[in-house]
């Protein structure tokens, strides 16, 4: 339990940027009339430097202690959120933003390494992204309260005090350092042609899933959806995402890894492209369930792959890592694809390819698992731990 409790609460603290940056661009271009190219480059400072914390950590990734990295990147995010409240300078919040993404990528790099040292890592992840959702469920629903009685300060203040309480119940994290003899022993080996077709699809999942994400609330509101009504179907979306992945945590030791995965990433094409294309509120709010609920199905088992070809963890950091790497580039490109067609209906159907593509990049490599033995899902430990 105090397992589950410290991965879903540094996994929760990892991804308050990514799932609520998206109020934080609404509340700033209302107040500020920042662009929409301002706000994307804004956003790719965050992922950027979310991409390069867990860059940096990933050669290091047995050497460090999973609790330490929760602590001292809890308190760099509270830091950061709370200098950004106060000023509306852009090159302040710039400044914040880059503070705010070093500190998710070291927690998000924490959870790797906790949940890499468990006997079945993809299903700690999927535990801990079914804790995560049912907290942003919560948050979802508060969040734009506070933004409309306090603005965008107060959404600033907001997020910082979550941080913080979630930085607490981090500490739950399982510490130490990997000092088994083979990962003391042995250099860290090269990633090789699978680890390379691993870090390809990840980067076409999150470069076209996640390109219109920080613009979402703003997409809504092109067709009539303020962001308190906005709110409430990200609630429902956490929510059902929460019931999906502690499904698949349930079944993931039984699953094969090809199929699945090429429905559940073809699933999260069609719904980019519905999310940018559907002119009314139910159809949007379907298709943004459909999009939450698929992509963090997709999430866990790009990153059971990665676990699959290293078993250190030191690959699926570099994973998630690549994942900010395309989302910061996929936000720029958002932005410059919204200010230059005066919409954002092209960046939805952008979505749909990439996913595509990155069905076609991991298939064969989650077919070969699918036949190996050694790894067969059905014949591994569940741990309990």
């Amino acid at each position: 339990m105090f397992t589950l409790i410290g991965i879903g609460a540094a996994s929760t603290a990892a991804h308050l940027g990514n799932n609520f940056t998206t109020y934080l661009v609404g509340g700033l271009i209302d107040r500020y009339q920042f662009t929409p190219f301002a706000m994307g480059a804004w956003n790719m400072a965050e992922t950027l430097s979310y991409a390069a914390a867990m860059f940096l950590i990933a050669p290091r990734a047995r050497q460090l202690d999973a609790r330490v990295l929760a602590l001292v990147a809890s308190v760099l995010v509270v830091l950061a959120q709370a200098g950004s409240a106060l000023t509306g300078n852009f090159a302040l919040l710039f400044a914040g933003r880059i503070g705010t993404g070093l500190g998710f990528g070291i927690l998000n790099s924490a959870v790797n390494l906790a949940a890499g040292r468990t006997e079945h890592p993809a299903r700690w992840i999927s535990l801990g992204i079914a804790f995560q959702t049912v907290l942003f469920a919560a948050i979802a629903l508060g969040l734009p309260q506070v933004g409309a009685s306090h603005g965008v300060t107060g959404m600033f203040l907001a997020l910082g005090g979550i941080s913080a309480l979630l930085g607490l119940m981090s500490l739950l994290l399982p510490g130490g350092k990997d000092l088994t003899g083979e990962h003391v022993s042995k250099p860290n080996p090269p990633i090789g042609a699978d680890g390379l077709r691993v870090l390809t699809a990840m980067a076409l999942f999150a470069f076209g899933t996640l390109a219109l994400w920080p613009f979402i609330e703003r997409t809504a509101n092109a067709i009539g959806v303020p962001a308190t009504e906005f709110g409430r179907y990200q609630s429902l979306a956490t929510l059902a995402s929460a019931l999906s992945t502690a499904g698949l945590a349930a079944i993931s030791t039984r699953l094969t890894r090809a199929v699945p995965m090429a429905t559940v990433l073809g699933a999260c094409g069609i719904a980019c492209a519905l999310l940018t294309t559907v002119g009314t509120a139910p159809a949007f709010a379907a298709a943004f369930i459909g999009y939450n609920v698929s992509w963090f199905l997709t999430y866990p088992m790009l990153l059971g792959l990665a676990y699959d070809c290293d078993s250190s963890g030191r690959l699926a950091v570099m994973t998630t890592g690549t994942w900010l790497l395309a989302q910061s580039f996929g936000s720029l490109a958002a932005g410059a694809i919204a200010q230059g067609f005066g919409g954002y209906a092209p960046i939805g159907p952008l979505g749909a390819l990439t996913c595509v593509a990155a069905i076609a990049v991991a298939w064969p490599l989650a077919r070969r698992f699918d036949k190996d033995p050694a790894k067969d899902r059905s014949k591994a430990a569940v741990t309990t731990h």
